[in-house]
């Protein structure tokens, strides 16, 4: 109970601090002027993860403890969001300062995703318990941290300014000193034979198998989903303040805490994977989670936050979400976990994050702005370039803001339809047999 005790604790800080601004970072960046970069910053949290999440995995399994590289990697990412936080609190916010010391932040934070993975691993295996049984429970409040940040930042009002970093940043010292604290993960005493043994390259070996190479190609493809929502669910609630017969609902005004309901979900949801991954295996598993992912798409696109049928549809959204995340994020750890030698477990799980929350983040982040850049934000810019910007409080044309409304569904489906072209192509090109004796 005390290694799990002192695991919850780092899972809870360790996803406070991203809950802290995810969501609503893309509201922040509107209200400072920088609405058109939303996809770029989330973008480069993928961008930081091609390379960030391997490299420091290969240090932990190589050179430095893991336990002391995350509190390290927090250190570092505090004080460059807590900069960032400062450039954006100025009179006039320039692009590439707040830009800049938000790339090093997230350089550092994002490979924290994998290493507080490896950190509560390999604890639980040292106190002789099983890994598959005893991390859910664990990771679970993880969640209940992302939740508690997003909503203090909601009705706090950091949600809208530059506050949602300093809160970030805070809490991401507390975690620091905090996982200097945690059991000693061993390194690799062993000399390689190799260059490419001795920088831990081994792990990109996974791909010359062939159940691995697919299960990380199909990884990269439902990672594209993974930052859509968190980059622009805000920004498409929000937004009905500024269209003609949709302002005003509790729904527009507390877009975090009605996006909440998606995190609350992924809490209930996590305790479901040892049972799920026990009666039906990772290939369905992971399918349920693509199936999670048309649903949750699909539901934002006949959905709004102001009518009873439309915030029904989004709240629908927000509890299928727990699905659609966990049964990919998690149990995909968990998978690579159990398939991949000790030796380099804490190098393919950053294998696993770059494929994940890198390739896929990033490209998928970019095309989902391109999406919205041409079925919405053309329609928003053709009208600012004739009249200027929205003045505060005022809405746009009754025609214009049905267009807008049509757009926002629109890009909601294209999404849609690409989460089940990818789940119809792993049904078909994943083989794995599943034996629930080995669970």
């Amino acid at each position: 109970m005390y290694i799990k005790t002192r695991l919850t604790v780092m899972n809870f800080l360790q996803y406070a601090v991203w809950g802290a601004y995810l969501t609503s970072m893309g509201a922040f960046l509107a209200n400072v002027g920088l609405a058109e970069n939303i996809g770029l910053f989330f973008a480069t949290q993928g961008f930081v993860s091609l390379f960030m999440p391997a490299v420091i995995g290969i240090v932990a399994d190589r050179w430095i403890p893991a336990q002391k590289l995350l509190g390290l990697c927090h250190f570092l990412a505090a004080a460059f969001l807590a900069a960032a936080g400062y450039m954006g609190s100025l009179p006039q916010v320039h692009f590439t300062p707040v830009y800049t010391l938000y790339t090093l932040s997230v350089a550092f934070y994002m490979p924290t995703l994998a290493l507080s993975n490896s950190v509560a691993y390999t604890a639980l295996r040292q106190a002789g318990l099983d890994t598959v049984a005893a991390f859910p429970p664990i990771r679970v409040f993880g969640t209940v941290g992302f939740i508690c940040a997003m909503l203090i930042s909601n009705f706090t009002g950091f949600q809208n300014n530059y506050m949602q970093w300093y809160f970030s940043a805070a809490l991401g010292i507390v975690l620091a000193v905090y996982a200097f604290t945690l059991p000693a993960c061993p390194v690799c005493k062993d000399k390689a034979k190799s260059l490419s043994e001795a920088l831990g390259l081994k792990a990109f070996a996974l791909f010359k198998e062939k159940k691995m190479a697919i299960f990380f190609i199909f990884s990269m493809l439902l990672g594209m989903s993974l930052q859509i929502t968190n980059a622009y669910a805000n920004p498409f609630i929000n937004g009905f303040n500024s269209l003609a017969g949709f302002t005003g609902s509790w729904g527009a005004n507390n877009a975090n805490a009605l996006i909440s309901l998606s995190q609350i979900s992924e809490t209930l949801c996590i305790l479901l994977i040892p049972f799920a991954l026990k009666h039906f295996g990772i290939k369905r598993v992971m399918l349920i989670s693509m199936g999670a992912w048309v649903l949750r798409f699909g539901l934002f696109g006949i959905g709004n936050p102001t009518t009873g049928l439309g915030i029904t549809m989004l709240v629908l959204s927000m509890i299928v979400y727990g699905v659609a995340f966990d049964f990919f994020n998690v149990s995909g750890s968990l998978f690579v976990d159990k398939e991949t030698d000790p030796s380099i477990r804490s190098s393919a799980q950053g294998v696993f994050m770059l494929m994940t929350n890198g390739f896929g983040a990033m490209i998928g982040t970019l095309g989902a702005q391109w999406v919205i850049n041409k079925l919405v934000n053309v329609h928003i810019n053709a009208y600012t370039a004739v009249h200027g910007m929205l003045p505060a409080g005022q809405t746009y044309p009754a025609d214009l803001s049905q267009t807008i409304v049509q757009g926002w569904s629109n890009s909601w489906f294209v999404f849609a339809g690409f989460s089940l072209v990818v789940m119809v192509l792993f049904a078909l090109v994943f083989k794995y047999k599943h034996e629930p004796q080995a669970n």
